[in-house]
């Protein structure tokens, strides 16, 4: 707020006068500099003076003379064009080809697995000094750490497995669903499991995040059924190694099982009907939302999704 309704009455042009009868001390000079006429100038000088109730400027045989307001405020006048110039001109635009930058993600293995790839060697290709720091994704969205700034992107499956917080910013970057894996000798003959051969097989079972509940079981209990998990890894390519050799079953992201399995060992066949699919969705805080860095990071990722939804 302005101490003074008189302030309201001055404009960046009034500003801009002072500056120059400041630096000038001619009326003539500031008004071929400004190209202005010195009637206007003249102008500008009365309504700095009321507004500031101070005289400004005396006019003496060798120019305009500073009073002491006038010296006191020739400082702040000019932060204030600088900060207007500033506004007009923008943020300047994220370039990660001039200085090294490194950014902070938490994700599931999917993301690790099918995006940072990917993702890491766009930045190589461009020869572009970025770093990617991972951190685990836990029991929830940490949405504490997006809002301080500590994290950059958070990356987890939906939909509404998480708790939703009102004020993050999100978007879906891709759709998957869930195929089941089986070591080749242990393949069912169908090319599609019934609900009970599924839930008769024993399951290992990747977990994608500290939680005791998840997409195939809460699906499972809503049809009155459970399945029996023998082991539980912290990886796709550990869960993998767990079924060679045995009948057990791995239900897997059908993008991770076209990543990771080798047709000389697994095979696959399509999961019960009614299992339900999931995306997979980025989010990141309102105070990230224009930071051109941000900006540019959310990009790549898009790009890199929008390339895995096309292949």
């Amino acid at each position: 707020m302005l101490n003074s309704n008189l302030l309201r009455k001055l404009d960046m042009q009034d500003l801009m006068v002072f500056v120059a009868v400041y630096e000038q001390s001619s009326v003539t000079d500031v008004s071929e500099t400004l190209f202005v006429s010195q009637s206007t100038v003249s102008y500008c000088l009365k309504k700095l003076r009321t507004s500031f109730e101070d005289e400004l400027f005396i006019n003496t045989r060798t120019g305009m003379r500073p009073t002491y307001k006038a010296c006191s405020m020739y400082g702040h006048v000019q932060k204030i064009l600088e900060s207007i110039n500033l506004c007009h001109a923008g943020a300047p635009a994220f370039d990660p080809s001039r200085q090294a930058v490194t950014f902070n993600i938490c994700a599931p293995e999917y993301f690790e697995q099918l995006i940072l790839p990917r993702l890491l060697k766009r930045f190589d290709f461009d020869d572009l000094p970025v770093m990617v720091n991972m951190h685990k994704f836990e029991t929830d969205v940490p949405a504490e750490e997006l809002r301080d700034g500590s994290l950059d992107l958070v990356i987890s499956f939906g939909p509404n497995f998480h708790r939703q917080h009102a004020d993050l910013k999100s978007r879906m970057l891709l759709e998957d669903d869930l195929v089941c894996v089986f070591d080749k000798r242990a393949t069912p003959l169908e090319p599609r499991l019934t609900l009970q051969a599924f839930t008769e097989r024993r399951h290992v079972f990747p977990t994608p995040w500290t939680s005791s509940t998840n997409m195939v079981d809460g699906w499972l209990a809503r049809q009155a059924q459970k399945r029996q998990i023998v082991a539980r890894s912290n990886s796709y390519s550990a869960a993998l190694k767990m079924i060679t050799g045995t009948d057990f079953i791995l239900t897997l992201p059908r993008r991770i099982q076209r990543l990771l399995t080798n047709d000389a060992v697994f095979n696959h066949c399509e999961a019960p009907n009614g299992l339900p699919g999931f995306t997979l969705d980025m989010q990141w805080s309102q105070n990230a939302d224009q930071d051109s860095a941000n900006v540019w990071l959310r990009e790549q990722v898009i790009q890199v999704c929008s390339e895995l939804e096309n292949a």
